[in-house]
């Protein structure tokens, strides 16, 4: 049987390596929510396509952010 290329995904490429980003910012909540759900949860990086340091970046900020009240833990 021949191997089947198609059933092989496309890897996401890290967004923020792409643009050279070396600090995420707590204080932009709208950059964080876009690595949220609905329910408020932190969306994982085979999601996102992230590479690993930054995913650790996003997930200190987004807990910083919670912790500063400028986003909410819980979505309604």
């Amino acid at each position: 049987m021949a191997k089947q290329e198609h059933d092989r995904k496309k890897r996401k490429t890290c967004s923020f390596c792409a643009d050279h980003v070396d600090f995420i910012d707590y204080k932009d909540a709208a950059k964080l929510k876009r690595y949220l759900t609905e329910a408020g949860k932190i969306i994982p990086r085979r999601v996102t396509g992230n590479c690993a340091m930054h995913q650790r970046m996003i997930t200190k900020a987004i807990k910083r952010a919670r912790e500063a009240a400028i986003i909410n833990y819980v979505f309604d």
